[in-house]
C-alpha cells in the first residue's frame, strides 16, 4: 500500500473517531463538498492542506503517521508453532507482552534482568515472526491487526488455562482498582447477544485507553487485566442433580 494512500486512509478513520463528515470538514476548510470528495478519491492533498486539516483534527502529523501506520495490513494470528515459541521461551514471552502493551526495549531493560545483547535476539526473533518490525536503535514498531487472535485450543490459549486463569483468580479482588462481578440468571438467547455485544464494547474500551495511555511514562503505567466473558453454564453439581431428558 503506498504511503499516500496510507495518510488519505488515516484522515478518513480520525474523521470518523471525531463524528466530522465530509460536509462539516468542507465548511471548516471553506471549500465545497464536492472538493473535499473529490480530494480523497484523487488523493490530491498539498501540505499546507494536510496542515489544515490536522489543525481541525486536533492531532499533529506525528499522530496521524503513527495511525497510517495502524491502518496497515498487519499480522491476524501466529501459527501454532509460533505461539509454542513464545510459551517456551519465557523471556520472549514477556518481550512480546511488553510491546504489546506499549513499553519501550529501554524500559524493559530497566525494568526486568534481560541483557542489551539477548534483547536484541529477542528482538531478531519476533521480527522474524513478524510480530514487530524492528527498526534502528533498538525502536519497534507494532505489527500485529486489530482483530489479533491466538489460535483456537492452540498453545497460547492452553497456557492461559493452565497458569494465567489459576493466578488471576486466586484474590479476594479488594485491592484499590479491583473488581470481580459475577452474575447468574435464565435469560433469552436474545438477551444473551445482546449482552455479549456490550461486552464487546468493553473489549474495544480497554484497547482505546491502552492505546491513549502508551506515551505516559511508565513507571505511571501498572499492568491489569480485564477478563469479560459471558456462556451457556451452570454448576457441575447443580447439572449433576438434573433429571435425565
Amino acid at each position: 500500500m503506498a504511503r499516500s494512500k496510507q495518510i488519505i486512509d488515516a484522515v478518513k478513520v480520525a474523521l470518523k473517531q471525531r463524528g466530522i463528515t465530509y460536509r462539516d470538514l468542507s465548511n471548516k476548510l471553506n471549500v465545497s463538498e464536492s472538493t473535499v470528495k473529490q480530494m480523497f478519491a484523487n488523493g490530491n492533498f498539498s501540505l499546507q492542506r494536510l496542515d489544515h486539516i490536522c489543525d481541525i483534527l486536533d492531532m499533529d502529523l506525528n499522530s496521524l503517521l503513527e495511525l497510517s501506520a495502524d491502518t496497515e495490513q498487519h499480522l491476524a494470528c501466529l501459527t501454532v508453532q509460533q505461539e509454542q515459541t513464545l510459551i517456551d521461551n519465557d523471556k520472549l514471552l514477556l518481550l512480546a507482552f511488553c510491546l504489546v502493551t506499549y513499553w519501550s526495549v529501554d524500559e524493559v531493560l530497566s525494568r526486568y534482568r534481560i541483557g542489551e545483547t539477548e534483547v536484541i535476539t529477542l528482538l531478531a526473533e519476533l521480527d522474524r515472526m513478524q510480530m514487530i518490525e524492528l527498526q534502528p536503535n533498538n525502536r519497534v514498531r507494532l505489527l500485529l491487526s486489530n482483530n489479533f487472535e491466538w489460535q483456537k485450543n492452540g498453545p497460547v490459549e492452553k497456557y492461559f488455562r493452565s497458569h494465567v486463569q489459576t493466578e488471576f483468580f486466586n484474590t479476594s479482588f479488594d485491592q484499590d482498582g479491583a473488581l470481580r462481578v459475577i452474575k447468574n440468571g435464565v435469560i433469552t438467547q436474545k438477551a444473551q447477544l445482546e449482552l455479549r455485544n456490550r461486552i464487546s464494547n468493553l473489549d474495544q474500551m480497554f484497547d482505546d485507553v491502552s492505546q491513549q495511555e502508551r506515551k505516559v511514562p511508565i513507571n505511571h503505567r501498572h499492568g491489569v487485566t480485564m477478563i469479560l466473558a459471558i456462556r451457556n453454564w451452570q454448576l457441575s453439581v447443580f447439572a449433576n442433580l438434573e433429571r435425565t431428558q
